[in-house]
């Protein structure tokens, strides 16, 4: 069974990949199980910038195959802002509420009809001897004007779906991995593990 190092320490992020990873015969690593690896500071000016850092940082740092990613939320009103800094909109300390009330702050003033706004992923994976290969996943929707359902993480009760008419932390997690950025990103990873399994 292939070993991969997910390099975060995001917990809702972690048990996503591993459920789409672990039935597909790959064993699932993460940082918990690293403790002295370096935080890598993600100061890239996008997601793949961000993404290719964490994961040559973090392969260099345990000898294994690894798999990064960088995501957020591109709003339009904002002019694609909190883009790659969604983690940290209200603040280098800040957690999901403190974020979801400073998108909601700074969007009171924009109509329903311009709330447009995108989750974007950008996934990469550095394999021994190999340049990293990415792969991407956007979805699309609207920010609604107070926060709805509680699953997911992060800006998932703002984000509005039309096509299943509720956020994206009302879905249950089997449907928010088939539709969502990250899910998008992963099946990619997965068919690009696979074929290399053949």
């Amino acid at each position: 069974m292939m070993e991969l190092v997910v390099a975060t320490r995001n917990s809702g992020k972690l048990r996503e990949i591993r459920r789409l990873l672990e039935s597909k015969g790959v064993s699932i690593l993460g940082m918990d199980s690293f403790p002295d690896a370096p935080d890598v500071d993600e100061d890239g000016d996008t997601f793949a910038a961000n993404a290719v850092k964490k994961a040559l940082a973090v392969a260099r740092f345990t000898g294994k195959p690894c798999l990064a990613d960088d995501s957020g939320l591109e709003v339009a009103a904002l002019q694609g802002r909190p883009g790659v800094h969604s983690a940290r909109f209200a603040g280098v300390d800040a957690d999901d509420h403190d974020n979801n009330c400073r998108l909601l702050h700074d969007m009171d003033s924009v109509p329903d009809d311009q709330r447009q706004a995108a989750f974007c992923c950008v996934m990469a994976l550095c394999l021994p001897g190999a340049p990293p290969r990415l792969f991407e996943g956007r979805v699309e929707g609207r920010i609604l004007r107070q926060e709805r359902g509680d699953g997911g993480f992060g800006y998932d009760p703002l984000f509005w779906l039309p096509e299943f008419a509720c956020t994206m932390a009302e879905l249950p997690l089997d449907t928010k991995n088939r539709i969502s950025h990250r899910g998008q990103a992963m099946r990619l990873v997965v068919a690009y593990l696979s074929s290399l399994q053949r």
